[in-house]
C-alpha cells in the first residue's frame, strides 16, 4: 500500500489523476475499464481528469466504466441517485460513451436479481483496470458497513445510521436518505487491477489510520485493501492526522522523488 500524504485536495487530485493516466496509457489500444466512485471524496479527482481532457487531450474514447453502488428506490434519472452523479460530475464533461457507463438498477423491482446481475457483468467485461474508492468515517467503502464479509459480493445491503446521516447533506432532510443500496462487495472491489482510494478532513482520520495501519477486520472494511497489491492511497494532513506512521510515508514518497527507480520496485 503506497500512502501519499500530500497538503490539500487540489493536490490529491494531480495524484489520483496521475494514477488515471498511468492506468490509460498502460491500456493502449485495448482499453481501460474503470470503477468509479460517488460522493465527495473524488470529486476534485474528477475535475482534474476534465481539466486534463479538456487542456492536454487526455481521451477516455476507448475506456467503459462500472459504478461502485447505487441506491435502491431511486430511479436513474433521479438527481440523487448515482447514475446521476457521476454523469454531473464527471462523464457529461469527458469522452466516454454513455452507453459505456453502467450502474447497478437502483429500481429494480428484484435488486437481488440485479445485484448477482451486476457482478456477472463486471466478470463478463474483463474485470475493473482501475478501481477508485472513498471512505466513510466509519470504514466503509462503497457500501460495505461495518461487519461486511472481507469476501462479499455485490449485494443488497442495509446502510448505518452514521451513513444516513453523513449523507443527509445531499437530502432535504435525513429522512429522504434511503436506507438499502445495491453496492459492489469487497470480494469484488479486490478483484480490480489497481484501486486508488483517496480522503480529506478530519472527520476521515480515524478510518484512514485504520485503513492504513490497523488490524484486518470486518469492524472496518477499508482493512480488507491491505491484502491487495497495488492500493495507492491519497489523504490531506487532516485525514492523516492519526497515521502513527505519517514520518515513514512522507520519507518514503521523497526517495522514490530522488531515485525514481525505487517507485518500479
Amino acid at each position: 500500500m503506497e500512502i501519499h500524504i500530500v497538503q490539500n485536495a487540489e493536490r490529491g487530485a494531480e495524484v489520483v489523476a496521475d494514477v488515471f493516466v498511468r492506468t490509460l496509457q498502460e491500456a493502449g489500444e485495448s482499453g481501460t475499464v474503470l470503477g468509479l466512485a460517488t460522493g465527495s471524496s473524488p470529486v476534485p479527482a474528477y475535475a482534474e481528469l476534465i481539466r486534463r481532457h479538456r487542456e492536454e487531450g487526455l481521451s477516455f474514447a476507448r475506456s467503459r466504466a462500472f459504478l461502485l453502488d447505487e441506491y435502491i428506490g431511486l430511479p436513474a434519472g433521479h438527481e440523487q441517485s448515482y447514475h446521476h452523479f457521476i454523469r454531473e460530475n464527471f462523464t457529461s464533461h469527458i469522452d466516454i460513451d454513455d452507453a459505456a457507463v453502467v450502474s447497478p438498477d437502483g429500481a429494480s423491482a428484484d435488486p437481488v436479481s440485479e445485484a448477482a446481475s451486476y457482478d456477472r457483468r463486471l466478470r463478463e467485461a474483463g474485470g475493473v483496470d482501475l478501481q477508485i474508492l472513498g471512505i466513510g468515517s466509519n470504514g466503509h467503502i462503497a457500501f460495505n458497513e461495518p461487519g461486511s464479509s472481507l469476501g462479499s459480493r455485490t449485494r443488497v445491503i442495509g446502510l448505518a445510521r452514521s451513513t444516513i446521516e453523513d449523507n443527509a447533506r445531499y437530502f432535504d432532510t435525513a429522512d429522504d436518505v434511503p436506507v438499502r443500496a445495491l453496492s459492489q462487495g469487497l470480494g469484488t472491489i479486490l478483484e480490480a487491477r489497481r484501486i486508488v482510494l483517496t480522503a480529506t478532513g478530519a472527520g476521515k482520520a480515524e478510518a484512514v489510520a485504520q485503513l492504513a495501519e490497523g488490524a484486518i477486520s470486518a469492524r472496518w472494511p477499508a482493512t480488507a485493501l491491505q491484502m491487495h497489491p497495488d492500493v495507492t492511497v491519497v489523504v490531506d494532513e487532516a485525514a492523516a492526522s492519526k497515521l502513527e506512521l505519517a514520518d515513514y510515508y512522507r520519507y518514503s514518497r521523497r526517495l522514490e522523488a530522488e531515485h525514481p527507480l525505487l517507485a518500479l520496485g
